[in-house]
């Protein structure tokens, strides 16, 4: 698949989710956004209202990551935080699963999760994605979560938080699109500051990118061109 720098960064969502940002880096994240026309910018709910501003009329999406990174917190929690992400601004909602009751089987509870949160995003006119931490899953575990987000239909599931003990593979990616097809769109984040790697995925059938890597990768891309 042949792709150019302005397709490229269309995919990408140019991330800041460190806990020590400041508020010139968020600054400086919106600013690269809105030069190469990144897809969004993925932060954590504080500064969404800052960013929505600062990215008033450039057509870049604010993102906020909820549940962020461990999804250890209950489904009313996951909601509010969403709801209260979107009041201040959000475009997009990518939220962490409960991976200890998809551990335990407990897959009634992975889609109601699944279904409140992507409700209150279609409600608001949010897109949502829904972050499986797929280090930390059995294949058998991720086909389970995909069965669950295909039957759901958030907009994407996505491979990683960035903050595992691993991040996005090639593998994990084929497995997903094994099971949802055409029905979900697939995310892949998590340790891609390649241009290589990046253009595997979207080849894999990757529509989205998460990386703090998006200016490198579009600029190594105009320097292949």
């Amino acid at each position: 698949m042949t792709v150019t720098p302005e397709q490229l960064a269309g995919m990408i969502d140019h991330t800041q989710l460190k806990a020590d940002a400041t508020k010139e880096q968020f600054t400086k994240l919106c600013d690269e956004a809105r030069e190469y026309g990144f897809a969004m910018v993925a932060i954590n709910p504080y500064p969404v209202a800052q960013c929505k501003k600062q990215l008033e009329g450039s057509g870049v999406h604010v993102g906020a990551a909820i549940g962020f990174p461990l999804g250890q917190v209950t489904i009313e929690d996951k909601v509010a935080e969403s709801q209260r992400a979107i009041a201040n601004g959000a475009d997009e909602i990518d939220y962490v699963i409960n991976i200890t009751e998809l551990k335990a089987g407990n897959l009634s509870y992975l889609e109601d999760e699944m279904r409140q949160i992507v409700g209150v995003c279609r409600e608001q006119g949010a897109l949502s994605k829904v972050i499986f931490e797929n280090c930390y899953l059995t294949d058998d575990e991720k086909r389970q979560a995909a069965t669950i987000a295909k039957k759901v239909r958030p907009d994407f599931i996505k491979t990683s938080t960035g903050f595992g003990s691993g991040g996005a593979t090639l593998e994990d990616v084929k497995l997903m699109k094994s099971v949802v097809g055409d029905a979900v769109q697939v995310k892949a984040a998590g340790g891609i500051r390649e241009l290589e790697d990046a253009l595997a995925f979207i080849d894999a059938g990757v529509t989205r990118l998460g990386t703090s890597a998006g200016v490198k990768l579009v600029d190594a891309l105009r320097a292949q061109i």
